[in-house]
């Protein structure tokens, strides 16, 4: 059963738009190339540090094997993960993993 996951960050203090630009022309970008779907990306309106995307998965085990294509990769380990903890305070990070409801539009 496909399902969406959910993930909140907290960004740091003035580094929404670094953040957003390492968002949108790095990570999205080589995770969709990986095979990743990636379904929405936000920023907060009146919350300076909160920063929300989702995406997709058909199954735990495209899961599994989507991570291991994107975070095992030396890409990844060293151009995009040491950019990370300059504008994230991962401690604050949660992930929630979503079914869609019987009516959802996003089945």
């Amino acid at each position: 059963m496909a399902f969406y996951e959910l993930r909140q960050y907290h960004v740091l203090p003035g580094k929404m738009d670094e953040w957003v630009k390492i968002m949108e022309e790095e990570i999205i970008p080589f995770q969709v190339s990986k095979g990743m779907v990636i379904t929405a990306s936000y920023r907060g309106e009146t919350d300076a540090s909160a920063y929300v995307w989702v995406r997709r998965f058909e199954n735990e085990e495209q899961r599994v094997q989507l991570y291991k294509d994107v975070y095992e990769t030396d890409h990844w380990k060293t151009k995009i993960a040491p950019k990370v903890p300059a504008c994230l305070d991962r401690s604050k990070m949660v992930v929630t993993r979503l079914v869609s409801t019987p009516r959802s539009p996003a089945q």
